[in-house]
């Protein structure tokens, strides 16, 4: 029997059991579709932590004050006693811990930063946020923000500041352009640079924000940020840092008072978990295409049931095993093909709709991404689970002996 045939007849079986075939083709459309939304989004979020790491800077360390036991999903980890030691001195960073950084050779840039929230106003509207001081003379080298208009802080600013997008774009009634002035803690800043992002932070020259932070005392620094300078030696890097402060602070292994937090490594540990909630995710969808082929398998039994007599007729008039398996085969990956395809669609709806509804989560600001080969993979495991599901019943239909089938009720 010629292959156009076979897949005729096959045809024929599913569009004459109409109700049953599309009960079968549901529950194969709702795995796919499962698999692809988990998949798509999986991959968007994927996509957003390689932007974020790239943005982050590899060869960036940041080092402040009070031990953390391990950073989380989300970066933070849990601080050993606080700010104070048990003794109560409070744990600093200071000009002590800055001066055994200058003496690494493997540190190419130091910057010193303090920050806390400062009040805020712009033409008769005001509000509260977080101010950030840094070291003007590297901070243009050291960090990863980039500038969308005006320019970043020179080595011989004092009363300026560069604000965040967001700040300048939509904080306050009106935009904030380059040059304009903002009034900080009652004293008036000229704007000379706009980041490209987000943010609504403002950055200022250090001696300036200690002078606007008046609870911080000059000399004492919330964090030193350092790059280093081979990214390839972080790892060696970070140690000789560690022993180098422990040795200046006077404190042991178990003692450590103060983080070093690693852009990179906290970016890759996310990614590593984001990894395997996917992976969870998948298996939980693929006890959907499970059902899925319990439904084809059912299926098939019964339409070889049904079939029976017809069975017989063909063989009677020359039909070979082979012909009976491959129309029964035929079936069941017709079932699997059109359910997989729907599937795609559905999937593809679902995961936008699911971005849409999960609205500016961190993670999912790269959107969700439905690849060709999460399609394909979709399809081919639809189909697969058609083949699979439908061997025995189509094996079985091959079997018969044409003088039994033609007897059968």
């Amino acid at each position: 029997m010629k292959f156009r045939k076979c897949f005729k007849h096959a045809l024929n079986m599913v569009l004459h059991s109409k109700l049953r075939s599309w009960l079968t083709i549901i529950g194969i459309i709702i795995g796919v579709a499962a698999v692809i939304a988990i998949v798509s989004i999986g991959e968007g979020m994927q996509q957003s932590i390689e932007q974020q790491m790239g943005s982050l800077g590899g060869d960036i360390l940041t080092i402040s004050a009070g031990y953390s036991r391990g950073g989380s999903m989300f970066g933070r980890g849990r601080m050993r006693g606080g700010s104070t030691q048990a003794t109560g001195k409070e744990v600093i960073m200071g000009r002590a811990d800055l001066q055994a950084l200058k003496g690494l050779a493997d540190i190419a840039l130091i910057d010193i930063n303090i920050r806390g929230q400062v009040d805020i106003s712009y033409q008769g509207k005001s509000g509260s946020l977080s101010l950030t001081g840094v070291d003007q003379k590297v901070w243009a080298d050291i960090t990863t923000e980039e500038i969308k208009e005006g320019r970043m802080l020179g080595s011989a600013d004092q009363n300026v500041v560069i604000i965040g997008g967001t700040l300048a774009d939509s904080f306050f009634s009106k935009p904030v352009g380059i040059n304009k002035m903002l009034t900080i803690q009652n004293k008036a800043f000229r704007v000379v640079g706009i980041l490209d992002g987000n943010s609504r932070n403002i950055y200022m020259p250090l001696q300036m924000a200690y002078q606007i932070l008046e609870n911080k005392q000059n000399g004492i620094y919330d964090s030193i940020i350092v790059k280093v300078k081979d990214e390839e030696r972080l790892d060696n890097t970070i140690a000789k840092i560690e022993s180098k402060l422990m040795l200046v602070r006077h404190v042991t292994e178990k003692k450590k008072d103060f983080t070093i937090s690693s852009s990179k490594k906290i970016m890759e540990t996310r990614s590593e978990m984001m990894g395997s909630i996917n992976a969870f995710l998948l298996a939980i969808a693929a006890v959907s295409l499970i059902v899925g082929a319990v439904g084809i398998a059912n299926t098939m039994f019964t339409s070889v049931l049904e079939k029976t007599k017809e069975i017989g007729i063909m063989k009677a008039i020359g039909a070979r095993n082979k012909d009976i398996l491959t129309i029964f085969l035929m079936n069941s990956i017709i079932i699997g093909l059109v359910g997989g395809l729907l599937g795609v669609l559905l999937g593809t709806i679902l995961s936008e709709s699911m971005a849409a509804l999960i609205g500016d989560v961190r993670f999912m600001r790269g959107g969700t991404i439905v690849t060709l080969n999460s399609v394909l993979m979709a399809l081919s495991v639809s189909v697969t689970v058609g083949i699979l599901a439908g061997f025995i019943p189509a094996r079985k239909a091959s079997k018969l002996k044409p003088v039994d089938a033609l007897r059968h009720d």
